[in-house]
C-alpha cells in the first residue's frame, strides 16, 4: 500500500520522549461517484483522502492517499494502466499514479482555482482531459506523460455533468449538461493543437424539432411602406454587444428535452437520454439530432411508458440503461426506433453503469454505494463484489477484547460487524428503527444499540456470524444519545435528549436492570468514566451545554460498585438517585468546551476549547461543596488544530486522542500534554473526524469521517518503547481481570433465559429479516413513565379517602355543570356558550381560552395587517393620483340639462421638464434672433444708398412685426392643430417639414408638450371660473330658499324647495373623507370606555336637570308670549284675537256692553282678515319673484356651461391632435434609435469578424509555415531514403555481383508481424473493434519490427561464403534503412495531418470573408434606409370639415402622385403684392401729411416763444434767492458728488490705516505676551530649580546644625552675635541712604509736574 505524508505529519513523527508513527491499515468507504475498471480484474473509486482497489476475484483492496486531503474526481486509463484524480484544495492539483505499483507517475497543475468536476482519458494516446466549474468554467486538453497542456478554452456559465472521448476518434469529446449538448473537435498540427466547439440542437420537450430563424440576418420580415423599415429583435431591444446575436425574446423561447446521459458508438454517433423519457441520435459528424420512436410491446404489461436514463453503456446491438426504479433496461436498437426489454433488477437505483475492458462484465453501481458484477456468457452470473450499508457509520466500536472483530451502526439501524484484519463483513443486522448511539461492553460478549424513540437494545455477539437481540429496555420517550460503558463494564450509562442520566447493570446476569437515573443539563456533550481495579466506585463526568448562559457545566458524581444491591435505598419513588448518595458536584468553565475527559485520578478535568485552539487541564477542587464551583485553568497548550474537536482517553488512562475538523488524529503524553503521534486520516473539506475509537490494547484505532463516510484503521507503524509497554501491560492485567467475568456472562448468553432472539443470516438479511418493533395489543411504556405511575398509584393507596370525598363532590359539580347547559340550550344564539365552556378541566379550560386567545390575537394581527395593507393601498393611490395633483380632477354639471364637463387633472411640471423647456426656448429665441441677423446682413449688403435703406429697413421692419403678428392669428394648416384657438404661443414651433435631425425631434416634443400644458391650463382657469359662478349661485338659491321655506311655511303649502348641492364627482374631496353616517356597523367601545361612560352619565343628567331649573324666566315667557315680547308682521297669519267670554253664553242674555264688546270683536276679527289677505297676497308674490330668480339664473348658468362644455370638447380634440405629433416623433425617434442599435451592432460584428479574420490568416501562414518546413524534412527523409537505397550497391561493391544480388534480396526483404490472436474472444464482445492506433501502439509496433529484425539479423539467416564482417555491416545497414522508412511513415501521416489542418483552416478563413461581405451588404442596405427614412417625414395636417371627401369610407395612406405645396410660396407671392401697395398708399398719404405738417410748426414756433418768456422769468427769480456757502459750492462745483466722494475716500483711507496700525499692536501685544509667558515658564523652571536647591541647603543646614550641636554651642552664640552685629550696622546705613534718594526722588517729581504743566496747552475762554 502506497502513503505520502506530508511534511506536518513527518515533523511530528519524532519527539523527544519517543518515536511513534501511525500508519494506515485498510480504509472502508463506499462509492458516491462513478466505479472505473483500472484494468480486467481491478476496480477503483475515491473514498474520503483515498482513492480504493478492489480487486474483483480476490476482494483484496488497496489503497492510495491522496497527500492534500479529500479526493476530488477520479479517472482511469486501462492501456497505460494509470489513475488520475484531482483534489480539493485551493488552485488543485491533478495526479496521476501507475497500478497496481501506486508509483506517482506525473502532477499536473493547471489554473484552476477551486475544483475540478470532470476528467476523462482518451482510449487511445496520452490524452487528458479536465473540466473545472466556477469560476472558469475550462476545459482543458492535456498530454499527462509529457505534463504539459495542449489546449484550453473557458465556457463560461456552462456547468456539465459529462465529459467522454469518442473511443474510436480521440479528436472528438463530448461534453453534456441539463441543458445542452456539445461535441467539441481536437485538431493538430504537428505539435500545435486547436479545440472547437459545435453545440447540438435539441428538439422540444414533446420532441418535435425546432424551426429556427436567422437571428443576426433575417430574410423574411415583412416590409412597412407607411411606418418605416422593420428590423431584427435584437435591434429593437436594443442591443448592440455580443449577446444580440443569441437574443430571443420571452415568447420564442420553448422548453427543450434536458439530457441525462449520453454514450458514442462505433460509427462515431452519440445516443443521448432525456429526462423527458425520449432517446435520441446524434450524427458525429453533421450534429443531426434524430428521436428514436419507442415500438410498444403488449405482452408485457409491467413495462413502464416512459424511462429517464440515469446512465446509459452502449453494447452491440443498443444500450443499457438504468433508471430510478431499481432495473437495468436493454434498449434493441433498430434504425430510427427501438424496443425496451428488462435486462436485470437490482436491489435498488442503478447509479453507474460500465463494461469491463473485455466486454465480458458489467458492472452495477447503486444508489446505496453497493457494486454488483454481472458477468456473460453461457451461464451468466451476477457477483456482489461490495455490500454497502445503509448510510453512513454513525457509531462504531471494538467487540471485546479488540484484536479481532468490531461493529459499526448506521442511522437506519443496520449493525454490522466487520473482521478486524482486511474488513470483510461477518454478519448484519437490521434494527428497523433510527438509531444513535452504539457501544461494546468491556465485561461480556454483548452490545448496546441507542435509538430515535428512547429504547436500548442488548445484543449478543458471541458468535459474529450470527447476531441477536437479547433483550430491549424502553427507557424514556426522548432520543437516546449517548452511551457510555465504564472501563470495568459495571455499568452502562444512558444519555438522553431530555438530560437523564440512565444508570443500568451492564451484567447480562442481572437482565440489564435499570438502577436509576441522574437529571443533569439537556444539551449533553459527553460522558466520561474513570472505573479503576482496585477501587470499589466509579467516578462519572458529564458535560453539558447551558445555551441561556453560552457556558459549560460539568456534573460529577460517584457510583459505588454496590449500587444494584441497595438500589432501591440510593433512589427515590420515581427511580431519581439522591444526590447527597452519590456526592454530586456541579462545575463551570471560563472557557466554552466542545469536549472534556476525567483523568484516572479523578483528580483533574481535561477540557477542549471551543472558540480557541487550547487544550486546557482543571484541577478539581479538594472541599465538599454544594453550589457551583467555576474553575480556572490549571494548564493551557495549543491544540494544534482548528475547528471544534473532541477528547478520548486510552484505556490506560495515559494516552489523550484530540480530533477536530481538521482531520488530524494526535495522541499526547496525558502528563505533559505533548504530542508523539500524528496522523491525518481525513480532510477539513469534509468536516474532519467524527469520532475514534482505541482498542483496549491500545495497538489499533478506528476513526471516521464527518462526511465523507469513511472508516480508516490505523495501527501503530513504530510504537514508542515505554509507551507501548505500558498499554500491552494494561491490557493484559485487565483482560486478566474480566475474563472470568466475561466467561460467566457468556454462558448466561447462551441460556435459554434470553428476552429475545432475532439472529438472522447474513445472506438473508435483506429479504427475510423480520421488524423487531412488533404490534403489541397494548402499548408499551416508557420505564420513566412506569416509575411515575408507580409512585402515583402508591400514592393514590394513601388516599384513598379523601379521594371518595372528592369524587363525590365531582358528581354534585357535574349534575350543577348540567343544569347549567340546560338553561344553556334555551337562552339566544348571542346569549349561548358554546359546549366547551362548561369544563371542569381547568388546565383544558385554559389551553381553550390561551387557544381562542391565540386566535383572536391571530384574527386581530391580520385584521391589522390588512387594514394596514388597505391603508398603505389608499395613500399610495392617494399620493399618486390626488395629493400629486397640481390640479384636482373634477366635474361640473349643469343644473336643469344633463350636462357635465370635466377639467383635465394635471401635476405638477417637475424641475428637470422645466430646465429642459427653458433651455429650448432659449435656444428657439437665438434661432430666430441669428436668423434675424442673417436677414440684416443679406439686405444692407444689397441696399443702393444708406439713407434709403434705412428708411425702407424701417418700413420693413415695422411690415415684419405686423407680418408676424398676423401670422401669428392666421390659421396654419401646416401646424396641424387647433392650439391658436385657445391663445397658445406656436411661433417657436419648428415645421412638420424640418424635422430631420434628432435633436429637432427631441425639441418639437418638448414645445409640443407646453403647448398641451397651457392649452389645458387655460381651460381649467375656464373651468375654475365657471365652478366658482356654481358656488356663487348654489349660495344665492340657498339663500333665497330660506326666505322661501319662511313663505311657505307662513303660507301653510304643501311645496317642496329645490335646494341644489355639489355631487361627490363635483367635490371628489369629500371621497377621502369617511362621514359618521357613512358607516353601517357599530362602534366598538372598549370596556373602560363603556365603565367611564357609565361612571359620568348620572353626572352629565344631573348637571342637565340643574341648568333647565335654572332657566325659569325663558320658560315663563315661552308660555305666555310664544317666547316673544312684541309681535312681528310675519306673525300676522298666525295671530288669533280672543273671543270675548260671554260668547260662551246664549244671543238673548247678552248685554248693552255685551253686544257692543261684539261688534268691536266683528270689527277687529274683519281687520284683521284684511290684513292677513293682503300679507299672504304679497308673500305669494315674492314666492313667484324668488322661484323665477332662481330659475333664470340657474338657466343662465347651464347655458354658459353648454359653451364650457363645447370648449372641453375642442380643448380634448386639440390635446389629442397635440399628442398624435408627438406619438409620431416618438416613434421616429424609436425608428431611429433601431436604426443606430442596428448598425452599431452590425459595425461591432464585422470588427469581431475582422478580427476573426486576421486570427484565421495568421493561422494559415503559421499553418504553411510548418507545413513547408515539415514538408522539408518530410522530402529530406525521402531522399535520405533513396540514397540508401541507391548507394547499396556501391557499399557491397568489394564482395561479388551473385553475393550483392543475393544481399540486395534480403535487403528489401521485410519481416512479417504476426497479429496476436489471443485476444479473438475478448475482441468479438468488444463493439467498437480495433481502435485507430495510438503513440504506444505506434511504439510497440516498432518494437515487434525490431524484434523480427533481430531473428533476420541472426548469423543462420546469412548467405554461405559470405564474410561474417561484411555480413555485420549488412545487418547495420538493412536495420538503418528500415528505421528510416518507418520514419518516413510516421512523417507522411503526419503531412496529411498538417494538410488537412491547413484546408480546415483554409475553409474557416473563407467562411468568415463570406460572412464580412454579408456584413457589408447589410451595413450598405441598412444605410439606404435609414437616408431614406430621415427624409421621409411623417406630417399632420389640419383639414376643415368638408374639404375632403372620400367613398365609402375608404382611407388612402398612399399618396405617390401627390405634391405637397408649401403654403408659404403663396404667402410670399401675397406679401410682394401687398407690400407695393402699401407703398403706393405710403406716397399718397405722404403728400397729404405735408400739409398738415406747416400748421404744425407754426403752432409749434409759438408755443416756444411763450416757453421762452416763461423761463427768463425764472431765470430771474433763480437770480434773486438767498444762496449759502454750501449752495454756493454745490452750484459752483461741476463735480459736487465726486468731491463728497473724495473725501469720503479719504476717511476710509484714514480708517483703513487706523484699523491696520490696530492690528499691528494687537498683534505685537500677542507676540509680547507670548514672549511673557515663555519667560514666567522659564522663571516657573528657575523656580523649581532653587525650590530643589533650597530643600538641599535646609538639609545642608539640618545636618550642620546637628554637627554644631555636636562640637558645642559656645563657638555658635558667639558668631551669631557678630553676624547680628554687623547686620544691624548695615541695615542703619541703609536706611539712610534710602531717606536721601527718597528726598531726592520728592524734588524730582516736583520738577517733573512742573514741567509738565508748563508744555500743557491753556484753553481761553472766548
Amino acid at each position: 500500500m502506497a502513503q505520502n505524508r506530508e511534511r506536518e505529519e513527518t515533523s511530528y513523527a519524532a519527539s523527544a520522549t519517543s518515536n511513534a508513527t501511525l500508519s494506515v491499515r485498510w480504509v472502508q468507504g463506499f462509492p458516491k461517484q462513478d466505479v472505473h475498471f483500472i484494468n480486467e480484474d481491478t476496480i477503483c473509486y475515491p473514498s474520503g483522502n483515498y482513492v480504493i482497489f478492489i480487486n474483483i476475484e480476490t476482494k483484496k483492496k488497496t489503497v492510495l492517499q491522496c497527500i492534500n486531503g479529500i479526493v476530488g474526481v477520479v479517472a482511469t486509463n486501462i492501456p497505460y494502466e494509470v489513475v488520475a484524480f484531482s483534489d480539493r484544495k485551493l488552485k488543485p492539483n491533478i495526479y496521476i499514479y501507475n497500478f497496481p505499483g501506486l508509483t506517482r507517475r506525473t502532477k499536473l497543475k493547471g489554473n484552476i482555482l477551486l475544483d475540478y468536476t470532470l476528467l476523462a482519458f482518451s482510449y487511445c494516446g496520452t490524452y487528458l482531459a479536465s473540466y473545472s466549474s466556477l469560476p472558469e468554467f475550462e476545459l482543458a486538453l492535456w498530454n499527462w506523460e509529457s505534463n504539459v497542456i495542449l489546449c484550453k478554452k473557458s465556457q463560461p456559465g456552462l456547468d456539465v455533468s459529462q465529459l467522454s472521448f469518442n473511443p474510436m476518434n480521440w479528436r472528438q469529446l463530448c461534453l453534456s449538461s441539463p441543458s445542452t449538448v456539445n461535441v467539441w473537435t481536437i485538431e493538430r498540427s504537428n505539435q500545435e493543437h486547436y479545440i472547437k466547439a459545435k453545440s447540438v440542437k435539441l428538439p422540444l420537450e414533446d420532441g418535435t424539432s425546432v424551426n429556427e430563424t436567422d437571428v443576426l440576418f433575417p430574410h423574411s420580415l415583412p416590409k412597412d411602406p407607411i411606418y418605416g423599415p422593420v428590423l431584427p429583435l435584437s435591434a429593437i431591444a436594443g442591443l448592440v454587444g455580443e449577446e444580440a446575436e443569441t437574443f430571443r425574446p420571452k415568447d420564442d423561447l420553448y422548453p427543450l428535452l434536458h439530457p441525462t446521459m449520453h454514450c458514442w458508438t462505433p460509427s462515431s454517433d452519440l445516443y443521448v437520454g432525456c429526462e423527458e423519457g425520449h432517446l435520441l441520435l446524434i450524427n458525429g459528424e453533421t450534429l443531426k439530432v434524430t428521436v428514436l420512436q419507442k415500438t410498444e410491446d403488449t405482452t408485457q404489461s409491467d413495462e413502464p411508458h416512459h424511462i429517464s436514463p440515469v446512465t446509459l453503456v452502449y453494447q452491440k446491438d443498443g444500450v443499457f440503461a438504468s433508471g430510478i426504479e431499481g432495473s437495468v433496461y436493454s434498449f434493441i436498437i433498430k434504425d430510427s426506433s427501438y424496443k425496451v426489454e428488462n435486462f436485470l433488477e437490482t436491489e435498488g437505483p442503478v447509479e453507474h453503469l460500465t463494461f469491463s475492458p473485455s466486454y465480458k462484465m458489467l458492472l452495477i453501481l447503486t444508489e446505496k454505494g453497493s457494486v454488483c458484477i454481472y458477468t456473460f456468457g453461457e451461464k451468466p452470473t451476477i457477483e456482489k463484489v461490495l455490500d454497502a450499508c445503509d448510510g453512513k457509520f454513525l457509531a462504531f466500536d471494538f467487540i471485546t477484547p479488540g484484536t479481532k472483530y468490531f461493529m459499526t451502526l448506521t442511522r437506519s439501524g443496520e449493525i454490522c460487524v466487520w473482521c478486524l484484519e482486511d474488513c470483510t463483513c461477518e454478519s448484519k443486522i437490521y434494527l428497523n428503527t433510527p438509531s444513535t448511539a452504539l457501544a461494546c461492553s468491556p465485561s461480556s460478549h454483548s452490545a448496546v444499540v441507542g435509538t430515535m424513540d428512547g429504547y436500548v437494545y442488548f445484543l449478543d455477539v458471541q458468535e459474529v456470524d450470527s447476531l441477536g437481540v437479547v433483550h430491549k429496555a424502553f427507557l424514556s420517550k426522548s432520543a437516546v444519545q449517548h452511551l457510555s460503558f465504564d472501563q470495568r463494564g459495571i455499568f452502562l450509562f444512558v444519555g438522553s435528549s431530555e438530560g437523564n442520566i440512565f444508570i443500568i447493570n451492564a451484567i447480562p446476569s442481572s437482565s440489564f436492570q435499570i438502577l436509576g437515573f441522574v437529571e443533569v443539563s439537556k444539551d449533553i456533550l459527553q460522558i466520561s468514566t474513570v472505573s479503576l481495579l482496585d477501587v470499589d466506585v466509579v467516578q462519572v463526568m458529564v458535560l453539558s451545554l447551558l445555551p441561556e448562559a453560552a457556558k459549560n457545566r460539568v456534573e460529577l458524581f460517584t457510583v459505588p460498585q454496590t449500587l444494584p444491591k441497595v438500589s432501591e435505598s440510593f433512589t427515590d419513588e420515581r427511580g431519581k438517585l439522591k444526590e447527597e448518595l452519590i456526592h454530586t458536584y456541579r462545575y463551570e468553565m471560563e472557557h466554552t468546551l466542545s469536549s472534556a475527559v476525567l483523568d484516572f485520578q479523578s483528580n483533574q478535568i481535561y477540557g477542549f476549547c471551543n472558540q480557541a485552539p487550547y487544550i486546557c487541564s482543571y484541577l478539581l477542587p479538594e472541599k465538599e461543596h454544594t453550589e457551583v464551583c467555576i474553575l480556572k485553568p490549571h494548564q493551557k497548550v495549543q491544540s494544534k488544530h482548528y475547528g471544534t474537536g473532541m477528547l478520548y482517553l486510552s484505556s490506560h488512562g495515559l494516552w489523550l486522542i484530540t480530533i477536530a475538523k481538521c482531520g488530524i488524529l494526535c495522541i499526547r503524553d496525558i502528563n505533559t500534554l505533548e504530542t508523539f503521534a500524528r496522523c491525518r486520516s481525513h480532510s477539513h473539506q469534509a468536516h474532519g473526524i467524527q469520532s475514534i475509537r482505541i482498542s483496549m490494547d491500545g495497538q489499533g484505532i478506528l476513526v471516521n469521517g464527518k462526511d465523507d463516510g469513511t472508516l480508516v484503521y490505523l495501527k501503530w507503524k513504530r510504537s514508542g518503547g515505554n509507551f507501548a509497554n505500558e498499554s500491552i501491560d494494561h491490557f493484559q492485567h485487565l483482560l486478566t481481570f474480566l475474563s472470568k467475568t466475561i466467561a460467566q456472562e457468556n454462558y448466561y448468553l447462551n441460556s435459554p433465559r434470553v428476552s429475545m432472539d432475532l439472529g438472522n443470516d447474513f445472506e438473508h438479511s435483506d429479504s427475510s429479516q423480520e421488524e423487531l418493533v412488533t404490534a403489541d395489543s397494548k402499548k408499551e411504556i416508557p420505564w420513566l413513565q412506569r416509575k411515575s405511575q408507580e409512585a402515583v398509584e402508591k400514592e393514590i393507596k394513601m388516599f384513598s379517602h379523601k379521594r371518595k370525598e372528592i369524587k363525590r363532590g365531582i358528581k354534585e359539580l357535574a349534575k350543577t355543570v348540567l343544569n347549567m347547559m340546560e338553561e344553556n340550550d334555551k337562552l339566544d344564539d348571542i346569549a349561548k356558550l358554546e359546549q366547551q365552556e362548561f369544563g371542569l378541566d381547568l388546565e383544558e379550560l385554559e389551553r381553550l381560552h390561551d387557544e381562542s386567545e391565540e386566535e383572536v390575537a391571530k384574527i386581530r394581527k391580520d385584521a391589522e395587517m390588512y387594514n394596514l395593507a388597505k391603508s398603505y393601498l389608499t395613500e399610495v393611490i392617494k399620493e399618486e393620483c390626488w395629493n400629486a395633483m397640481a390640479v384636482k380632477g373634477r366635474a361640473l354639471k349643469c343644473f336643469h340639462i344633463p350636462y357635465v364637463v370635466e377639467n383635465f387633472p394635471m401635476k405638477g411640471r417637475p424641475s428637470e421638464e422645466l430646465k429642459e423647456l427653458k433651455k429650448v426656448l432659449q435656444q428657439k429665441k437665438i434661432e430666430a434672433e441669428c436668423l434675424k441677423l442673417r436677414k440684416d446682413i443679406s439686405e444692407v449688403q444689397s441696399a443702393v444708398s444708406l439713407v434709403k435703406k434705412r428708411h425702407e429697413e424701417d418700413d420693413e421692419e415695422e411690415e415684419d412685426e405686423e407680418k408676424i403678428s398676423r401670422d401669428s392669428m392666421l390659421p396654419n394648416y401646416l401646424l396641424g392643430s387647433l392650439s391658436t384657438d385657445f391663445g397658445v404661443d406656436t411661433s417657436l414651433l419648428s415645421s412638420q417639414l424640418e424635422l430631420h435631425s434628432r435633436e429637432e425631434k427631441i425639441n418639437q416634443i418638448i414645445l409640443l408638450k407646453d403647448i398641451i400644458y397651457k392649452v389645458k391650463t387655460a381651460f381649467n382657469n375656464e373651468f375654475d371660473a365657471a365652478y366658482k359662478q356654481k358656488e356663487f349661485e348654489i349660495t344665492r338659491v340657498t339663500e333665497r330658499n330660506v326666505r322661501i321655506r319662511e313663505i311657505i311655511s307662513d303660507l301653510e303649502l304643501e311645496e317642496t324647495v329645490w335646494q341644489p348641492e355639489f355631487e361627490d364627482c363635483e367635490k371628489p374631496e369629500r371621497t377621502l373623507v369617511v362621514e359618521d353616517h357613512e358607516i353601517t356597523a357599530q362602534k366598538h367601545v372598549s370596556p373602560w370606555q363603556k365603565a367611564k361612560a357609565e361612571l359620568i352619565s348620572p353626572y352629565e343628567t344631573e348637571r342637565w336637570l340643574h341648568s333647565q331649573g335654572l332657566d325659569v324666566r325663558a320658560r315663563a315667557l315661552m308660555d305666555m308670549m310664544g317666547g316673544v315680547l312684541e309681535v312681528k308682521k310675519e306673525d300676522i297669519l298666525r295671530m288669533v284675537i280672543p273671543q270675548p267670554a260671554f260668547m260662551a253664553k246664549a244671543d238673548a242674555l247678552w248685554t248693552e256692553e255685551e253686544r257692543k264688546q261684539f261688534k268691536e270683536y266683528e270689527k277687529k276679527v274683519k281687520e284683521l282678515n284684511e290684513e292677513r289677505d293682503k300679507y299672504r297676497k304679497s308673500l305669494e308674490t315674492e314666492l313667484k319673484k324668488l322661484q323665477n330668480a332662481i330659475q333664470e339664473s340657474t338657466q343662465s348658468f347651464d347655458e354658459h356651461l353648454k359653451r364650457l362644455f363645447e370648449r372641453r370638447v375642442k380643448a380634448e380634440m386639440v390635446v389629442n391632435q397635440e399628442e398624435l405629433k408627438i406619438s409620431n416623433l416618438v416613434f421616429s425617434l424609436l425608428l431611429d434609435e433601431e436604426l443606430t442599435s442596428r448598425e452599431i451592432f452590425l459595425n461591432n460584428y464585422l470588427v469581431r469578424k475582422q478580427e476573426e479574420k486576421n486570427k484565421t490568416s495568421e493561422a494559415i501562414r503559421k499553418s504553411r509555415e510548418d507545413l513547408e518546413a515539415f514538408k522539408e524534412h518530410y522530402d529530406n527523409l525521402m531522399a535520405e531514403d533513396k540514397v540508401l537505397d541507391r548507394s547499396f550497391k556501391k557499399e557491397f561493391s568489394e564482395i561479388p555481383s551473385h553475393q550483392v544480388d543475393i544481399l540486395y534480396k534480403l535487403f528489401k526483404r521485410r519481416p512479417r508481424i504476426h497479429k496476436q490472436k489471443t485476444h479473438s474472444e475478448a475482441a468479438s464482445n468488444v463493439p467498437f473493434g480495433e481502435r485507430p492506433g495510438s503513440a504506444k501502439l505506434n511504439k510497440d509496433t516498432f518494437a515487434h519490427l525490431m524484434k523480427a529484425m533481430d531473428e533476420l539479423d541472426n548469423i543462420n539467416n546469412m548467405p554461405e561464403g559470405l564474410d561474417p564482417s561484411v555480413w555485420e555491416h549488412f545487418c547495420a545497414t538493412r536495420r538503418a534503412k528500415v528505421e528510416n522508412e518507418h520514419k518516413v511513415k510516421q512523417k507522411a501521416t503526419g503531412l496529411v495531418e498538417m494538410m488537412a489542418f491547413l484546408r480546415k483552416r483554409v475553409e474557416d478563413d473563407e467562411q468568415v470573408q463570406r460572412e464580412i461581405e454579408k456584413v457589408f451588404r447589410e451595413l450598405v442596405l441598412l444605410q439606404e434606409e435609414k437616408v431614406k427614412f430621415q427624409l421621409d417625414l411623417t406630417i399632420q395636417i389640419l383639414l376643415k370639415q368638408g374639404q375632403v371627401e372620400l367613398e365609402n369610407f375608404q382611407l388612402i395612406l398612399e399618396y405617390s402622385d401627390a405634391i405637397l405645396i408649401n403654403k408659404t410660396i403663396i404667402e410670399d407671392l401675397n406679401s410682394v403684392i401687398r407690400t407695393q401697395g402699401q407703398k403706393k398708399v405710403a406716397s399718397m398719404m405722404e403728400s397729404k401729411e405735408v400739409h398738415k405738417g406747416i400748421y404744425q410748426i407754426e403752432w409749434e414756433h409759438k408755443k416756444m416763444e411763450m416757453e421762452m418768456e416763461d423761463l427768463n422769468q425764472k431765470a430771474w427769480d433763480i437770480q434773486m434767492l438767498f444762496l449759502s456757502r454750501e449752495r454756493q459750492k454745490y452750484l459752483s462745483e461741476p463735480n459736487y458728488e465726486g468731491l463728497i466722494n473724495i473725501q469720503i475716500g479719504i476717511m476710509e483711507q484714514t480708517i483703513a490705516v487706523i484699523d491696520k496700525t490696530h492690528k499691528k499692536n494687537v498683534e505685537n501685544c500677542k507676540k509680547l505676551l507670548k514672549k511673557l509667558e515663555k519667560f514666567n515658564n522659564q522663571k516657573d523652571v528657575a523656580n523649581y530649580t532653587l525650590s530643589c536647591h533650597l530643600r538641599e541647603e535646609l538639609v545642608a543646614v539640618s545636618e550642620r546644625k546637628d554637627i554644631c550641636n555636636a562640637i558645642g554651642t559656645q563657638l555658635t552664640f558667639e558668631k551669631i552675635v557678630k553676624e547680628r552685629y554687623k547686620n544691624t550696622v548695615q541695615q542703619q546705613k541703609l536706611t539712610n541712604i534710602s531717606k536721601q534718594q527718597a528726598e531726592q526722588i520728592s524734588v524730582l517729581q516736583a520738577e517733573v509736574e512742573r514741567l509738565r504743566m508748563k508744555t500743557f496747552p491753556a484753553l481761553v475762554q472766548m
